[in-house]
């Protein structure tokens, strides 16, 4: 195994010089038909795991497989190696030995450095015993069993203290002296989840996307050869306006030890960057908060700006406000096409489902509306099994991309401690907007036969307005008010609580219906 034969300085050289300026590459041959490698904007560089391009391919230092991809660990070591001062690192999980290894030769160098991890990955493999691994979930099993197939340098099936610490990339950083806190510090039992993914490198420089420092996350499950790695990107940001939002939501978890709806919950700050305008918003948000000032809102916002191509590559879409967003831009001739990983697209609360004019649940459920005229481009991409789309973009118009950690989803919204960012640059939309294309191209659209059997007919209280006569909007309950264009349950609400209207200009006291929002309600409503 290639671990057992290199010692670890040997191994983060060759990881860091696989990290070459703007590309990792390594073997490049004239006979490679893959397109060109895109050029990368002077601050903001983008990265994908499963990248295809000429060139850009990498020996993976765990498994000893060369394959297609930007070496996104190389990414991350190449960073860390590169600090002089400080490292704050919010990640998920980490289980990436050479990673851990580099943190924490920055420790012994006299760094400061910090790590905020979730809770569920914070303790070492070698502070759990045999009597609690046989209490495990399957999943739990799974994992432990994917450490096994790492870490058992004598191939004997049993893991020694030694070969623990030596892998275990939490074990790495608390023998290194490497200060760890999790989202228990504020005396509960975690936040939904703190799912951050960032490391600000000396006050100035950003590393955040949607990849879990990860084997399975980066490279691919190491006892399954076929694998590549979730779908991942990270995004470099060099930016010390950007840099110090970030420390701002690490200080207030590290410092002031508050985690989830604890937080500040702070409106999006908008950067100049080189050539890039991004919008930075951090989530969760209390119940209390309108949706437009969340992150979902500012996600639906952004979308309804689209004028002619919204592209989803999404984990999870469930987040019926943005679903019916989306809709109305549909309905104004936008063209949107989706992916969704395979996992979430078709459960019963997907608005992938939506989408596809689909309903499969024998109730109206307000937080499901198939749409009225359901699109086909939606679906899954294929991938190598035991891979899943992590991503968590968009694409609009060739121009503006929605990223970061935060899932399409309320509890992203409401719940767990996340990142969301929207870079306007055609160059970088380039880069999200190929990795899309390459997707799409290979992908699985429309009713997959097993969601055709199950469908049932739309519950009477669930038919579009148009279908059962004009609305009134003075006296329509909130499902028959949902049923409009763009009015999601929270709009719904207001509306009722704003009553009563005598026209469409006095409609537009209710805060999120604007002159647009009002021009798709004409001909659907009266008073």
């Amino acid at each position: 195994m290639f671990l057992s034969k290199t010692s670890w300085g040997d191994r983060l050289r060759k990881c860091v010089s696989f990290f070459a300026g703007a590309a990792l590459l390594v073997g490049c041959s004239s006979k490679d038909q893959r397109p060109d490698a895109l050029s990368q904007d002077e601050f903001i560089q983008v990265y994908f795991n499963h990248l295809e391009a000429k060139g850009v391919d990498y020996k993976e230092p765990y498994r000893d497989i060369f394959r297609a991809g930007d070496n996104l660990e190389a990414v991350l070591v190449a960073e860390i190696t590169a600090a002089t001062q400080s490292i704050d690192i919010a990640i998920q999980e980490i289980n990436l030995p050479l990673v851990a290894e580099a943190i924490a030769q920055k420790k012994a160098e006299g760094l400061n450095v910090r790590v905020i991890v979730e809770n569920n990955y914070r303790r070492p493999w070698v502070a759990i015993d045999e009597n609690e691994l046989l209490k495990f979930d399957e999943q739990e099993q799974r994992k432990y069993q994917e450490f096994v197939a790492l870490a058992d340098d004598d191939k004997d099936g049993f893991l020694s203290d030694e070969e623990k610490e030596k892998y275990d990339a939490i074990a790495i950083l608390e023998n290194a002296g490497v200060p760890i806190l999790d989202d228990t510090a504020d005396g509960t039992k975690g936040s939904g989840l703190m799912h951050h993914k960032f490391m600000v490198i000396d006050g100035r420089k950003i590393v955040t996307g949607s990849a879990n420092w990860t084997l399975s996350g980066i490279h691919g499950d190491f006892a399954n050869l076929d694998t590549r790695g979730n779908l991942n990107h990270l995004l470099v940001i060099e930016d010390g306006a950007i840099a110090a939002e970030f420390t701002k939501e690490f200080e207030e978890m590290w410092t002031n030890r508050n985690f989830g709806v604890q937080k500040i919950q702070d409106s999006p700050k908008t950067f100049t960057v080189g050539n890039s305008q991004v919008t930075l918003q951090f989530s969760p948000f209390s119940s209390s908060q309108p949706w437009e000032n969340t992150s979902n809102g500012l996600i639906g916002q952004t979308l309804s700006q689209a004028d002619k191509s919204i592209n989803l590559a999404l984990f999870v879409f469930a987040e019926q406000d943005i679903a019916n967003i989306l809709e109305t831009e549909s309905q104004e001739g936008t063209t949107i096409q989706a992916l969704i990983d395979s996992s979430f697209a078709f459960r019963d609360y997907s608005d992938g489902l939506d989408m596809l004019g689909v309903n499969i649940k024998e109730k109206c459920d307000p937080f499901n509306r198939p749409w009225r005229s359901p699109i086909q481009s939606v679906g899954t991409p294929k991938l190598p099994q035991g891979d899943k789309l992590h991503h968590k973009f968009a694409v609009l118009d060739e121009y503006t991309v929605i990223t970061g950690s935060h899932n399409w989803s309320a509890s992203a919204n409401s719940q767990n401690d996340e990142t969301l960012l929207v870079v306007q640059n055609p160059q970088i939309a380039q880069h999200f907007q190929r990795e899309f294309d390459r997707l799409y191209s290979d992908s699985y659209l429309g009713i997959p036969p097993f969601i055709a059997e199950k469908q049932k007919s739309i519950p009477a209280d669930c038919i579009p307005a148009s279908s059962r006569g004009i609305v009134n909007i003075n006296t329509a309950t909130a499902v028959e008010l949902e049923t409009l264009p763009g009015i999601g349950e929270s709009l719904a609400q207001k509306i009722i609580e704003n009553r009563p209207y005598k026209n469409s200009n006095d409609l537009q006291r209710v805060p999120g219906i604007g002159e647009k929002k009002v021009a798709t309600l004409e001909g659907k409503i009266t008073w």
